[in-house]
């Protein structure tokens, strides 16, 4: 194959899809201004999914559908779990959708979606409210898949990890400012008394301020979206009419037939089996860790404010931020995808380990130790998530990222729907065995999830090589 780029002529005048590649051709650089309107969209619809979780504890007690407070943690995670029910069950859809009409449009939809439904939640006042809100949030926010296939197709391959590290940290990093937004900002008559007063909107809707705030972000970003360009190639038989280059090609696709059958694709099967796996684990602690810490001493939390875990996330994001500009590129370049998931996985396990302890510690010792933990855990969980879905990608052919994306997505969402719900009623279950001889309390619940990730790493010590094998790129190892 021709390793210099294509000529004009060998590109389709009115194809979005060419313009981008006759771009990338012309400039070898980091296309920065994309990357920073993926960044930007990104964060957005990633915001609300995790938001809520500093004051669940507080809204199913103000919404009064637990019977006594053991059973918080159960209504709880079902809560959490809605959004991901719905993004399970319409994923596909989206990313099926996004490789017919484009990429844009999906991820324009989908910020609208959170600008709406983001604000509705905000102001439910029931319980059947909430969690049909953030269901139907999560079934229209079709965000995940075509931004991922979106940030391959502006970037030329040797900056594909650049690209899909953007997503996979803005989306972390949403997932990590998003409560420490709702942290700061819920319950806001009661936090900041001299402020906000009883009688207003927000003393009516305790938490609609945290809601507003993301859905204002989101509809600045929907503005942005004008300078979004489209990617997607718009004319038929794209592989016999267009000649593409190394440029416009990815190389790990080269063997690759675009119309082979997705679900009998090894490499991509392994790669979204692994992401499930991961992806279970990380909601699960992403609801676990703001109900321990919130959650009284006496049942084995640390009993914080919903402000002090928004101070912990926030720092937590900060720290995924440095890791991101100065640190993960380097280890990238050195380790590969796969090696790079084996040590992050490995190096999870003893953090997770660690949680039970830590309510031994007071004061600075503590924050210490829940800083440091958060920072580590969420470099680390970002490295495992950028890796997995540039294995992801590079195991299909452009025409069909969309709908590779959509079954990662749709895959991941189910595992993410069982994650808040069973992780929920584990925690319930925990606070109820305080005293139980065999892995009392906490202890219970960290031993699940240290047995999940060592099954998350077993899966990429032992079958992920196999995807590197099938697509003849050992330079991922």
């Amino acid at each position: 194959m021709d390793e210099e780029a294509p000529t004009i002529a060998s590109y389709v005048e009115g194809c979005p899809g060419c313009a981008m590649e006759r771009k990338k051709a012309s400039n070898k650089g980091i296309p920065y201004k994309e990357l920073f309107l993926v960044a930007i969209t990104t964060i957005a619809s990633a915001l609300p999914i995790s938001s809520l979780f500093p004051f669940i504890y507080f809204m199913i007690e103000d919404l009064h559908v637990a019977k006594n407070e053991q059973d918080i943690g159960l209504y709880a995670g079902l809560l959490g779990a809605s959004y991901f029910v719905g993004r399970f069950m319409a994923s596909l859809f989206w990313g099926l959708v996004a490789d017919r009409i484009g990429r844009k449009p999906i991820i324009v939809f989908s910020v609208i979606s959170v600008v709406i439904f983001n604000t509705l939640f905000g102001l439910s006042v029931k319980y059947w409210m909430a969690i049909t809100t953030r269901f139907i949030l999560g079934a229209l926010n079709g965000m995940l898949a075509p931004i991922k296939a979106y940030s391959i197709e502006i970037c030329l391959p040797e900056h594909h990890a650049l690209g899909l590290s953007v997503v996979s940290t803005s989306w972390g990093l949403g997932l990590i400012v998003g409560p420490s937004i709702g942290g700061y900002l819920a319950q806001p008559t009661q936090q900041y008394p001299n402020i906000f007063h009883n009688k207003s909107i927000f003393g009516r809707f305790p938490y609609l301020l945290p809601c507003l705030c993301i859905s204002v972000f989101a509809a600045i970003v929907l503005v942005s979206c004008i300078w979004l360009p489209e990617t997607l190639h718009m004319h038929k038989n794209i592989y016999s009419e267009v000649e593409m280059s190394s440029d416009s090609r990815d190389p790990q696709t080269e063997d690759i037939h675009p119309d082979k059958c997705l679900y009998k694709n090894w490499p991509l099967m392994s790669s979204i089996i692994a992401y499930c796996v991961f992806t279970l684990h990380d909601t699960a602690y992403s609801e676990i860790l703001p109900l321990w810490t919130v959650s009284d001493r006496k049942y084995g939390g640390l009993s914080f404010s919903s402000k002090e875990i928004a101070q912990v996330l926030a720092v937590a994001g900060a720290g995924l931020i440095v890791y991101q500009l100065f640190i993960y590129r380097p280890i990238h370049k050195f380790l590969g995808c796969v090696k790079s998931c084996r040590t992050a996985s490995a190096l999870s396990i003893p953090l997770i380990a660690a949680y039970p302890f830590m309510t031994h510690l007071s004061g600075f010792k503590l924050g210490l130790a829940l800083y440091f933990v958060a920072i580590v855990k969420a470099s680390l969980g970002m490295t495992i998530l950028t890796s997995t879905s540039l294995l992801q990608n590079y195991a299909v052919s452009q025409n069909q990222r969309g709908a590779a994306n959509g079954i990662s997505a749709t895959a991941m969402s189910f595992f993410k729907a069982i994650g808040p719900a069973g992780a929920g009623a584990l925690f319930s279950w925990a606070q109820k065995r305080q005293h139980a001889t065999f892995f009392p309390g906490m202890r219970i619940v960290v031993s699940s999830f240290v047995v999940v990730k060592c099954i998350c790493y077993i899966w990429f010590l032992l079958l992920l090589p196999l995807h590197v094998l099938s697509i003849n790129c050992s330079d991922l190892v």
